[in-house]
């Protein structure tokens, strides 16, 4: 494969998550729960994603490391239930908003635990982030008053334990097969959400059958097709245009929340999504410059 097929691998990881947030409304709107919607995404995904380790070769690992990567699974199924919750009173054009701010809080994480301080461009790129947040949400034109500050507090909430799993995620299970270990943190994410919402959807068969679509896609879309593509494709990019080509997800969950769920975007609320995705670029600019610079020096 040619290296624009790998950055085309993590573009369309990045879009699958994207996705996601307008298969929820539809979800919601056809009547059921967030708790239902959350439980069968993570029941077919995982089963999928373990269904694709029998084609690959899984590492032997002690008890041991497989008690700690499936909990290190528990902020990814966080993450889905505030994320749904927050989609539950506020806008999914706005949801994708305050889920994005993982990237200034996943900063300050670095920050407080491997003592990584914020070089320039990452300041720059926080401020911009920021900045386009504020315009995105609507803020300056009134948006305040539409705005649920519960959906708000779910989606930052999201936000901060979707920048605990990349940390924590990144830390275990390096050695593993990428298909082995996302099957492994699935397997955490789902028990954390049967846990926290008991499923008992499974119980009652009209429910089940039909939630059985929206649960299919969803896990499809949101535990198994991502990690497939990014385990194929970030290797070969690397985590600085990888970060970039993943951010597809914001733009195409508003496209999608303006096309599918009638949702009004303005043109300031666009520009301050273009800011967002501004402010990610800068941030890893220094990175990619950075590796393509390391052939010329070694010639």
């Amino acid at each position: 494969m040619k290296a624009w097929h790998y950055a085309l691998l993590v573009f369309f990881g990045g879009c699958c998550y994207g996705i996601l947030s307008t298969f929820v409304k539809l979800a919601y709107a056809s009547g059921f729960t967030m708790a239902e919607v959350s439980g069968s995404q993570y029941l077919f995904g995982t089963i999928f994603i373990w269904g694709l380790t029998l084609f690959i070769k899984k590492n032997k690992i002690s008890f041991k490391q497989f008690i700690k990567i499936v909990v290190s699974g528990i902020p990814m199924g966080l993450t889905g239930i505030f994320y749904y919750k927050s989609l539950q009173t506020v806008d999914a054009s706005l949801a994708i908003i305050f889920l994005f701010q993982f990237v200034w809080i996943g900063t300050v994480l670095e920050w407080i635990f491997y003592k990584t301080k914020p070089n320039k461009n990452k300041l720059i790129s926080i401020v911009i982030l920021l900045v386009g947040s504020v315009l995105a949400t609507g803020l300056l034109v009134g948006g305040s008053k539409s705005i649920s500050w519960a959906g708000f507090g779910w989606g930052m909430l999201a936000a901060c334990s979707f920048s605990a799993f990349i940390l924590v995620s990144g830390a275990v299970g390096n050695q593993l097969h990428p298909i082995f270990k996302s099957a492994l943190l699935s397997t955490g994410a789902l028990c954390t959400v049967m846990i926290l919402l008991p499923p008992v959807f499974i119980l009652d068969s009209s429910v089940f059958l039909g939630l059985a679509p929206y649960g299919l896609l969803l896990g499809f879309f949101g535990v198994m097709l991502p990690p497939l593509l990014f385990s194929i494709g970030m290797p070969h990019v690397g985590p600085g245009l990888g970060t970039i080509l993943s951010a597809s997800e914001l733009p195409v969950a508003v496209i999608l929340s303006t096309v599918v769920l009638r949702e009004n975007v303005t043109l300031l609320q666009w520009f301050g999504v273009i800011c967002v995705l501004a402010g990610i670029f800068i941030g890893q600019a220094s990175f990619i410059l950075k590796k393509r610079q390391v052939p010329m020096i070694n010639q």
